[in-house]
């Protein structure tokens, strides 16, 4: 009986240990992560377009930020997207988007506001440097592609019809909601395509499989179906939650990220 609380208490300590690592090594390391999204109704002529999504980047030194900034640029990004939550304690939009701003793309960056965001100050300095804010409303990027946003959860009152009223149906559409819980609460049957980050991956994790945050808080109503990567709306839309960029809390198996969408004509996903 003793060799048996002697081997329990030894797994205890070397998954503790394996999650102290991780978090002390990988977990401040930025993963840069490359997704492909197929869609039958992805126009043919912007096969292989390319989308770079950073989102939650929370407390982030400038220089992390400019690293940030120079691998969207090295992979020639066609739009950056941004998910919201661009500050933690205070307020440094500015600064933030001043350096977001020096991404270099074919079409533009536009971004939306996350509940640590307050959006007037956000979308001030979102104009100041060339960021196009997304408020409940959406804009034609190509003919074909629609990109809309809407407003914040937990903060406002965020409105898929809203946001993409102006589509057609031969659009495809992409949305851009901080808060993944958005999808589950709302229709999304008129959108192809939803980006969200919110969740941190967790935050802390047990090997990046559960977290226990999202079991014993409120921070999403949906268990652990938005932790990161490819999930489904109520209506069965594609969502990726990215894990985000910033610091916020230790994270534990859930390393901060970047994420490039390269999109491309073919059979749906899901």
């Amino acid at each position: 009986m003793k060799n048996v609380v002697r081997l329990i208490w030894l797994l205890v300590f070397v998954v503790a240990l394996i999650h102290i690592i991780h978090a002390l090594t990988l977990d401040r390391t930025i993963e840069y992560k490359e997704v492909r999204f197929y869609s039958s109704r992805w126009p043919q002529v912007l096969d292989g377009y390319q989308i770079a999504f950073v989102t939650d980047t929370h407390v982030m030194s400038d220089e992390a930020l400019l690293d940030v900034v120079e691998q969207i640029n090295a992979w020639q990004a066609d739009l950056l997207l941004l998910g919201g939550d661009f500050t933690f304690r205070g307020s440094h939009y500015r600064r933030t988007m001043a350096i977001l701003s020096q991404t270099e793309t074919t079409d533009g960056i536009f971004g939306v506001e996350g509940n640590h965001d307050d959006f007037r100050h956000l979308f001030a300095a979102m104009e100041a440097y060339g960021i196009v804010p997304l408020s409940n409303n959406g804009i034609h990027i190509h003919e074909g592609f629609y990109l809309a946003g809407v407003e914040d959860l937990w903060n406002r009152n965020p409105c898929v019809a809203k946001s993409i009223a102006d589509a057609t149906e031969d659009d495809f559409v992409l949305l851009i909601s901080h808060n993944p819980d958005v999808s589950m609460q709302q229709d999304t049957t008129g959108v192809d395509l939803i980006l969200s980050g919110h969740t941190h991956g967790g935050q802390i994790t047990f090997f990046g499989i559960w977290a226990p945050y999202f079991t014993f808080t409120g921070f999403t109503g949906y268990g652990q179906r938005f932790v990161c990567g490819w999930a489904v709306s109520r209506d069965g839309v594609p969502v990726y939650i990215s894990r985000g960029v910033g610091q916020y809390l230790p994270r534990v198996f859930a390393r901060p990220q970047v994420i490039l969408v390269t999109m491309a004509t073919g059979p749906k996903m899901f």
